[in-house]
């Protein structure tokens, strides 16, 4: 079956997961600067998200350029990316309303942790669809990028309940890693 309606209906959830995090910013009851000092926290939580919302969209994108066909294994496994990514609107109202606090950091890691890996099975049924000498097969290699990924996430939960911002800093260097377009499925299917 062809690829357009799962592009389509993702391309739509990953848009109502933008909306339903920009909604949740609460206009201050304050018409100086100093009235926007309380919502720093969401603020900074939101721009976070935001980004890695967008990575998730623009690989997602990239990934399917590389896909010719896809099958119900496929579908399930878009479903299973597409509903951790829905849950991203909560953990990020949370960590941001508490302050960085460690269970909404430690949670938001998980749910990241979880995308990462429902991601990563996507992939895997991509190119098991697609077949082992694919264009598919090729960009993705060995996804070192994706599995360090996991393991920084890893990592970032427990270090959350020692210290919130150490967590924090790994889910930037994360998003820092996939801001630029996964360059192997471009470079592959680009001469």
């Amino acid at each position: 079956m062809g690829k357009g309606r799962l592009e389509a209906f993702s391309d739509g959830v990953i848009a109502i997961i933008i909306t339903i995090m920009v909604l949740e910013l609460k206009v201050p009851h304050g018409a100086d600067l100093a009235a926007l000092r309380p919502l720093s926290s969401v603020f900074l939580s939101y721009v976070l998200s935001f980004i890695y919302v967008g990575i998730y969209w623009n690989n997602h994108h990239h990934l399917f350029q590389a896909v010719r066909h896809v099958n119900g294994q496929i579908l399930w496994a878009n479903l299973h990316l597409l509903f951790w990514l829905s849950l991203i609107p909560f953990v990020t109202d949370w960590m941001g309303a508490n302050h960085f606090a460690a269970m909404p950091v430690a949670l938001y890691g998980l749910v990241f942790f979880c995308a990462g890996l429902a991601y990563l099975i996507l992939t895997r049924a991509l190119i098991s669809h697609h077949g082992k000498d694919s264009a598919i097969a090729t960009a993705i290699g060995r996804d070192l990028k994706g599995k360090l990924s996991l393991l920084f996430y890893a990592l970032a939960i427990p270090l959350s309940f020692v210290n919130s911002w150490i967590a924090l800093l790994l889910y930037v260097v994360v998003a820092v890693m996939w801001f630029v377009p996964d360059r192997r499925i471009e470079k592959t299917l680009i001469p």
